[in-house]
């Protein structure tokens, strides 16, 4: 069954009529908007728009259902955008669904994810009261930090009503530089001394090619003016510094083609299983010895922080992954199985659940 609220207050009744509640937005992560038990669907879609515009002040509110390439449209109208680079956007990704998932791109490498752009949330808990978090400006306060810890909150405390978010000046270009390494270990010796180097990057992502050999991928963005000398000192850092074997420069229109093809997960390619791993660059090295077979399609972004698999097995990588100590959120995939491996912190968020939805309206953790 699914039911869509179109007001806060039809959304309190349905929250009060019913039970096994799941909250969703676009759909574009099926293994998190699906249940195999036959949930009761919170289909938010309908609570949608933008509410408050700050441009002077790099602020706004949305409602929860808003899709995300409608904010991206009017930010980029005020020369501004969202630097944590929300993947899925052309699919139909909403902004509550982002929280929900805690899904940033590879974008945000040079800025952080999520937690660090969000400022304020509204939501219904599971006694239907509407509970506050946060604000709409930006500022500096004690206590706990409501917002950041609804991020992946995966619907089980409540539905997202609105959120507020801060956002930055978009860089005016952007260009590409692929480099290949060798292998593993020269392409992780790059990124270490690329991190202490005086290089601005938006992007550092790791990607394993056929023949064994890694591809570096940095992005720059900033004035079109600067951009030639920025990339050629790094190409020269790379060839001086680093391992690298070869590189090719990707501008204007394909840059911007390869970047968007990257925020839909188009590498992961069709039919198959994609887990995020939040995971270290120096622990890369034994994830690809176990999942080099099982996870043919592979990419770290982050600069070596989160890795993606596609994966047709998802029980075997599940079973590697809490061999190795690593969690993972499944974004495409089977209903009702969002989170594989060890799950870290589950009993802190067990106690939040029982305080927001005690009698356990919404999906279990």
């Amino acid at each position: 069954m699914s039911l869509q609220p179109t007001t806060l207050e039809e959304l309190q009744e349905m929250i009060t009529a019913n039970r096994s509640l799941l909250p969703v937005g676009g759909g574009t992560k099926p293994a998190l908007s699906a249940d195999s038990n036959g949930a009761t669907r919170l289909d938010m879609s309908r609570l949608s728009g933008l509410i408050e515009y700050e441009p002077g002040e790099y602020t706004f509110t949305a409602y929860a259902g808003t899709p995300v390439r409608d904010i991206v449209v009017v930010l980029a109208e005020h020369g501004q955008y969202l630097p944590f680079d929300p993947p899925l956007v052309e699919r139909g990704a909403t902004l509550g669904g982002v929280v929900a998932a805690n899904t940033a791109g590879s974008g945000r490498y040079r800025y952080g994810g999520v937690r660090d752009f969000i400022i304020g949330v509204r939501f219904v808990d599971g006694r239907s009261q509407l509970v506050r978090g946060g604000g709409k400006v930006v500022k500096n306060a004690a206590g706990f930090d409501l917002p950041k810890f609804m991020v992946g909150s995966a619907g089980r405390f409540g539905a997202f009503v609105d959120l507020s978010f801060k956002v930055f000046p978009e860089p005016r270009a952007y260009v590409t530089l692929k480099a290949v390494f060798p292998g593993l270990g020269p392409a992780l010796g790059a990124i270490s001394s690329l991190f202490t180097a005086p290089n601005e990057m938006d992007v550092l992502d790791l990607e394993p090619l056929a023949d064994g050999r890694f591809s570096l991928i940095a992005r720059l963005g900033g004035l079109s003016s600067a951009l030639p000398g920025r990339i050629e000192r790094l190409q020269s850092f790379l060839y001086a510094k680093t391992e690298a074997v070869s590189h090719e420069v990707i501008q204007a229109e394909a840059d911007a083609a390869l970047w968007q093809q990257v925020n839909a997960f188009a590498w992961a390619g069709d039919g198959l299983c994609l887990v995020k791993v939040p995971i270290s660059p120096k622990r890369i090295p034994l994830l690809e010895n176990v999942v080099h077979g099982l996870a043919p399609r592979r990419r770290y972004t982050a600069g070596g922080n989160i890795a993606w698999l596609a994966v047709s097995d998802i029980d075997s990588l599940d079973a590697v992954l809490n061999t190795v100590n690593l969690p993972g959120v499944v974004l495409f995939g089977p209903p009702g199985r969002p989170f594989i491996g060890p799950r870290p912190g589950v009993s802190l968020a067990r106690r939040v659940k029982q305080a927001l939805d005690p009698s356990g309206k919404f999906l279990e953790i």
